[in-house]
C-alpha cells in the first residue's frame, strides 16, 4: 500500500485482476480514478467549470492521451514530447470513451465537462482503451458532477471458440473478433469493433455475453463511490413546459405533421424552418400567453423539436410509415457508377437516396505504407481508408477541417474492409481508400464502405469478397420496440439507436453501435442484426449488378510490380555507398524499390517499360558467370601468379600469368596495370573460385582455337640446379599459395 494511503479497490474479470485507486494522484480533481490491469496504468480526471451562458448543447470534451515514457520509450517526433496534434489511435479512443457517458449526464447540466485519461504504464500486453472508459466511468462517480453511472468498458474476444475479455494483444492476433463495449448492469450500451465474417449470432451472443462479463468492474465502482465518493450537485427542475408544449402542439401539430411527411431533405429543412418562424411569433405575439416570458421564448425551440419527434414515432408505429413514405425494412434506392475518374486507380460513386459518396482507391508502393509512432513500437498500416465530410455535403458553410468524427467514420469503414483484403506476399501494394461525402442524408459511413468496395474492385484489387454496410435505427414506444432498416438523418436525431454493421454475405466485418436509452433487451439486438443482414444482402445484390467481382487486370495507372530475388550478399550493392545505386536506379527509372534482407526486392514502376529497366539495373549487380561466356572486366589485382580481374560486380576472376598472352610472360605487370579493361573468356568456374582466359579472346582474333588452355601450360620453364631450383619451385608455390589467400581477404573486404 502506498504511503499516501488512497482508497483501492480489486475486481476479478474475465480472469485479471483490475485496480481501482483513488486519493494518491489528482486530488484537486474533482474526481480522480488510478485504474491498473497487469502493468498497464491509466491516470482518469473528471472537472467542471460553470458557464456564464448555455451554449446549447451539452459541453464535454474528453482526451485520452498516450505517455511514451509508459513504454519505456522517447517519442519519435522533433520536439520529444507529446505535443501538437493528438494520433489517430488517440482520437479514436477519446470517441471510445466520450459515446457512452455523454448520454449519462443530467438533463438541464450545461457545465463545462472535461474528462482526461493519461496512460502512465503499458506492459505492452494489457491495453489501455476500454480500461480508460471503465476509468472515466469511475471517476465520473466518484466526483460531484450528475452522471448516472456506472458503466464498464471491455474488449470481447474469441479464441479457438471461446469468448475471451480483456485478450492480450498475444490472444488478439488469434481471436477472430475484435469488439470494445461500454455495458451498464442491465445492457450494452456502446459496441466498436471488427470480425473475420463471423455470423450475427457470434455478434449477439459476445455482445450479451461481454455485458455480464464486466458487473465485477461496476460493482467495484459503487464500493469505491461508497468509500470516496462526493456527494452529487443538484441540478436546478427543467422548465415547466406542459402549457407551452399545449399552445404550440395545438397551433401547429397539422402543419408540423405535413413537414415531416416531406420526403426531400433540403426542402424539408426549408420547410422547418419557415414553420419554426411562424410558431415563434405566434408564441410571442400580444395576447399570447407566453408574451414577454423570455424563458419560454428560449424553450420554444426545443419543444417544437420535441413535438416533430413526437409526430414521427407515432407515425412509424401506428401506420408503419417513414419520414420519406418507407416502411421499416425497406433500403432506399441505390444507384452506382465504377471508373468515374478517368487517371484513378479505381472510384466508384455509391448512392443511397440522398447519401452519395464518390470513393477513390490508389495503389502504392511499400514505401507508402504509414508509419506509427505508438506505445507497443513503429508499426506499418498498408491499408488506409480516410473518410472526408465537406460541409457542402448538407448545404451548410463551416469551416474545412478533419473532425474526430470523420476520423471515426474512416476507422469504421476500414474495419469492415480490412477482413477481405489479400494478406499474401503476392500482392504487396500499399493501398489507400478516401471517401469523399458528397451529399448526406444518413449512414454516410456506411456508404463509404460500399463505395470503398467498389472502388477496391474497380482497380483491379482482389477482394476476397464484396462487402457492404447498412445503419439500422430503433424506436421504442412504451413496450414495442421498432427497428428501421437505413435510416435517415432525421430517424437518427429523433429515435432511440444507430447501429451500423458491415459485412459480406458470409458474414459480419464491422459493428458500431450508440444507444440513447438504458438499453434493449437481447432479442431486440438479435432481430436487429437479422434485419441488417437481409438489407445488407440486398445492397450486395445491388452492387454485383454493377461490379460482382474485382476486375481482371490492375488500373494501368497502378503501379507495374514485380519481385524478382537476388543473392543477399549482393544486397549492399544494389544500394551501394551512401544509397547511391538505389537513388541512382529510383531517379532513372521513376520506380519504387523495396530490398528485404532475404534477397527479394520489390519493384513498383509508374510502367511496364520503367519496371523493365530498373529490373534490369537491379539484376546487373546478381549476375553469374558462365563458363565460355567473355567479359569486359576491370583489373583490380597484380599478383606474381596473374591478374584478379572483376569481371561481373562483385565478382572476381583469376587471368592466370599463363592465361594473359598468347605468348610466353614473364612479369603479370607487362600485360595487366591495375584499372585496366580487359576482354576475358570464362574458360573455369570451381565453387566461388573463377579463372579465365585472355589468351583464349586473343586466339580467337586470330582464328586459331586454343586446345588447351588449362592453366600453367604456359609457365615459364624451370631453371637447372639443386638448391636455387628448388627454392624457385619453393618461391613459386609460395607466390601461388600467398595469391590465393590474397583473393580470400578481397573476397571478405568486398
Amino acid at each position: 500500500m502506498s504511503i499516501f494511503n488512497p482508497v483501492r479497490i480489486m475486481a476479478q474479470a474475465g480472469g485479471k485482476e483490475f485496480i481501482f485507486e483513488t486519493g494518491r494522484l489528482a486530488n484537486q480533481a474533482d474526481g480522480a480514478v488510478w485504474m491498473q490491469c497487469g502493468g498497464t496504468v491509466v491516470l482518469v480526471t473528471a472537472c467542471s467549470a460553470p458557464l456564464p451562458l448555455d451554449k446549447g448543447f451539452f459541453p464535454l470534451t474528453v482526451e485520452y492521451t498516450e505517455k511514451m515514457y509508459a513504454a519505456g520509450r522517447i517519442p519519435g517526433n522533433f520536439f520529444r514530447r507529446e505535443i501538437g496534434r493528438p494520433s489517430e489511435r488517440e482520437t479514436l479512443v477519446s470517441r471510445l470513451i466520450d459515446r457512452p457517458i455523454r448520454p449519462l449526464f443530467a438533463d438541464g447540466f450545461n457545465d463545462e465537462v472535461q474528462v482526461l485519461a493519461n496512460v502512465l504504464s503499458s506492459d505492452q500486453e494489457n491495453e489501455s482503451d476500454a480500461m480508460s472508459i471503465t476509468g472515466a466511468s469511475a471517476a465520473l462517480m466518484l466526483s460531484s458532477l450528475p452522471f448516472d453511472g456506472p458503466i464498464a468498458g471491455a474488449r470481447i474476444g474469441r479464441v479457438e471458440g471461446g469468448f475471451v475479455l480483456n485478450p492480450t494483444l498475444s490472444e488478439q492476433a488469434r481471436s477472430d473478433i475484435n469488439f470494445v463495449i461500454a455495458a451498464s448492469k442491465t445492457a450494452v450500451v456502446m459496441v466498436e469493433g471488427e470480425a473475420k465474417m463471423v455470423s450475427e449470432d457470434v455478434v449477439a451472443e459476445a455482445l450479451a455475453w461481454g455485458q455480464q462479463a464486466v458487473q465485477p468492474l461496476l460493482a467495484a465502482q459503487e464500493e469505491l463511490r461508497a468509500k470516496a465518493g462526493k456527494p452529487k450537485i443538484e441540478v436546478a427542475a427543467p422548465l415547466d413546459t406542459a402549457a407551452l408544449h399545449k399552445f404550440i402542439a395545438d397551433f401547429a401539430a397539422d402543419d408540423i405533421r405535413k413537414v415531416m411527411s416531406i420526403a426531400a431533405k433540403i426542402e424539408r429543412r426549408a420547410a422547418k424552418s419557415e414553420l419554426k418562424e411562424k410558431i415563434m411569433a405566434a408564441v410571442c405575439a400580444e395576447g399570447s400567453p407566453f408574451a414577454g416570458d423570455e424563458a419560454m421564448r428560449k424553450a420554444a425551440s426545443e419543444v417544437i423539436g420535441a413535438i416533430e419527434k413526437e409526430i414521427v414515432r407515432r407515425r412509424i408505429r401506428d401506420e408503419n410509415k417513414r419520414i420519406d413514405g418507407r416502411d421499416t425494412k425497406t433500403v432506399r434506392e441505390i444507384k452506382i457508377e465504377t471508373g468515374v475518374l478517368p487517371r484513378a486507380h479505381g472510384s466508384a460513386i455509391f448512392a443511397r437516396g440522398e447519401t452519395k459518396s464518390m470513393v477513390v482507391s490508389t495503389l502504392g508502393s511499400s514505401t507508402d505504407e504509414q508509419r506509427t509512432d505508438s506505445l507497443t513500437g513503429d508499426s506499418f498500416k498498408k491499408f488506409m481508408l480516410h473518410y472526408n465530410f465537406a460541409p457542402f455535403s448538407v448545404g451548410e458553410v463551416k469551416p474545412v477541417r478533419v473532425s474526430r468524427r470523420e476520423i471515426g467514420h474512416g476507422a469504421l469503414a476500414e474495419k469492415a474492409l480490412r477482413p477481405v483484403l489479400p494478406v499474401d506476399d503476392s500482392f504487396p501494394f500499399t493501398l489507400r481508400v478516401v471517401a469523399e461525402t458528397m451529399e448526406s442524408n444518413g449512414s454516410s459511413s456506411m456508404a463509404a464502405v460500399c463505395g470503398g468496395c467498389l472502388a477496391l474492385m474497380d482497380a483491379g484489387v482482389p477482394v476476397a469478397a464484396p462487402v457492404a454496410g447498412v445503419a439500422m435505427g430503433l424506436i421504442r414506444e412504451d413496450d414495442d420496440y421498432l427497428i428501421l432498416t437505413d435510416i435517415l438523418g432525421d430517424e437518427d436525431a429523433l429515435g432511440d439507436m444507430d447501429f451500423k454493421i458491415a459485412g459480406t454475405a458470409e458474414g459480419v466485418t464491422a459493428v458500431q453501435m450508440d444507444i440513447k436509452i438504458s438499453g434493449i433487451p437481447a432479442e431486440v439486438m438479435a432481430k436487429a442484426l437479422a434485419q441488417a443482414r437481409e438489407a445488407r444482402l440486398h445492397i450486395l445484390a445491388e452492387m454485383a449488378k454493377v461490379l460482382a467481382a474485382p476486375r481482371a487486370e490492375l488500373s494501368p495507372y497502378a503501379p507495374q510490380m514485380e519481385v524478382v530475388d537476388v543473392n543477399p550478399e549482393i544486397i549492399r550493392l544494389i544500394i551501394g555507398p551512401g544509397g547511391k545505386n538505389i537513388k541512382q536506379i529510383t531517379s532513372d527509372t521513376g520506380a519504387s524499390i523495396d530490398i528485404d534482407d532475404s534477397g527479394k526486392v520489390s519493384i513498383f514502376a509508374p510502367t511496364q517499360e520503367a519496371l523493365e529497366r530498373a529490373k534490369e539495373m537491379v539484376l546487373y549487380y546478381d549476375q553469374r558467370a558462365e563458363i565460355g561466356k567473355n567479359y569486359l572486366g576491370k583489373v583490380k589485382k597484380i599478383m606474381e601468379i596473374g591478374a584478379i580481374v572483376e569481371i561481373l560486380p562483385n565478382l572476381e576472376a583469376l587471368v592466370h600469368i599463363s592465361q594473359l598472352d598468347t605468348g610466353r610472360v614473364e612479369k603479370t605487370e607487362d600485360v595487366a596495370q591495375l584499372g585496366q579493361e580487359m576482354l576475358v573468356k570464362v574458360i573455369e568456374i570451381n565453387g566461388d573460385r573463377i579463372r579465365a582466359s585472355r589468351k583464349a579472346i586473343l586466339l580467337e582474333e586470330q582464328g586459331i582455337p586454343d586446345s588447351d588452355p588449362a592453366p600453367g601450360r604456359n609457365r615459364p620453364p624451370r631453371r637447372e640446379g639443386g638448391d636455387r631450383e628448388r627454392g624457385g619451385r619453393d618461391r613459386d608455390r609460395g607466390g601461388r599459395d600467398r595469391g590465393d589467400r590474397g583473393r580470400g581477404r578481397d573476397r571478405e573486404r568486398n
